[in-house]
């Protein structure tokens, strides 16, 4: 049986491949400890039979090359709690015919999107998720960027908006762009949850500001041909848009790909299953 698992830094979702890659079957639950969390995913899974080929899709910073003798670890990250925890020996234990294959939530959103999604037939991809926190995953010349670690991009100092005077909600670096346009950040900043704001709240002009900043260095660094931008916060009507055209302003006709009237920031084919989907994906590859 091939199965995934999405660690996300507030909910799970374990679930059962189908044969062409969607899910079968699907649980979903809040994110606690780590043994609870981990014990309840294997419970789960072992209900439905024998897994042998799980991918897991996993918050960071975590360790991601399965070279490395802390292959699985959580490191350094704000989820406190799971500092230290091996998500791939603990699933082992609690799946003992698994083969185990993880890979950082990001990652496997963009192999999912590459592969059938919104970004299908392209080879240089960068998938973006604005939720919690603010993750990225990139796929360049087909394969996945991985790196010393693994990407990560919501740590990024970008340029205030002119009119933000906020002190920035990450605990390790104050305003980078997780701290500023997080749903998190959204949250402390405005007193209620991204999706409680109306479309036409100037957050979301700051939300595009700070996106769009962050979109201008991927640029610069990986040349993706499409950005996939998903996640909870992402799902506000005219933010795709918003974002495109600050974008376009900041790169001043600089960059090719973003010459014509093709979009560039396109919205998920997957919505919320894409990251389970690319963890079928991990899977697929043990």
């Amino acid at each position: 049986m091939r199965a995934g698992i999405e660690l996300g830094g507030t909910k799970v979702v374990v679930a059962i491949a189908a044969a062409d890659g969607s899910v079968q079957e699907q649980y979903r639950f809040a994110t606690t400890t780590p043994d609870e969390t981990l014990e309840a995913a294997g419970a789960w899974l072992n209900e439905r039979g024998v897994v042998t080929q799980l991918g897991v899709a996993a918050f960071g910073p975590i360790e991601v090359n399965p070279r490395s003798v802390d292959y699985g670890k959580v490191l350094n990250s704000p989820k406190s709690a799971w500092i230290g925890c091996n998500v791939v020996e603990v699933l082992r234990a609690h799946l003992p015919q698994a083969h185990v294959v993880l890979d950082t939530d990001v990652n496997a959103a963009v192999l999912a999107e590459a592969k059938s999604g919104a970004a299908r037939g392209y080879e240089n991809v960068s998938y973006i998720t604005v939720g919690t926190g603010i993750g990225a995953g990139f796929l360049v010349d087909g394969r996945l960027s991985h790196g010393a670690l693994h990407s990560e991009f919501g740590h990024l100092k970008t340029p205030r908006h002119p009119e933000d005077s906020y002190a920035g909600a990450c605990p390790f670096h104050g305003d980078c762009l997780e701290g500023m346009a997080s749903g998190t950040a959204i949250a402390l900043r405005w007193g209620c949850a991204a999706q409680e704001l109306d479309p036409g709240h100037r957050a979301w002009d700051w939300e595009a500001w700070y996106l769009a900043h962050g979109i201008l260095a991927m640029l610069a660094i990986t040349s993706p041909s499409v950005v996939v931008l998903g996640g909870g916060v992402s799902q506000v009507e005219g933010l795709h848009a918003a974002v495109e055209r600050r974008l376009r302003e900041l790169a001043a006709g600089y960059f090719p790909v973003l010459d014509g009237s093709e979009q560039f920031v396109v919205p998920p084919c997957f919505a919320q299953d894409a990251g389970i989907r690319g963890a079928f994906l991990l899977a697929e590859s043990c």
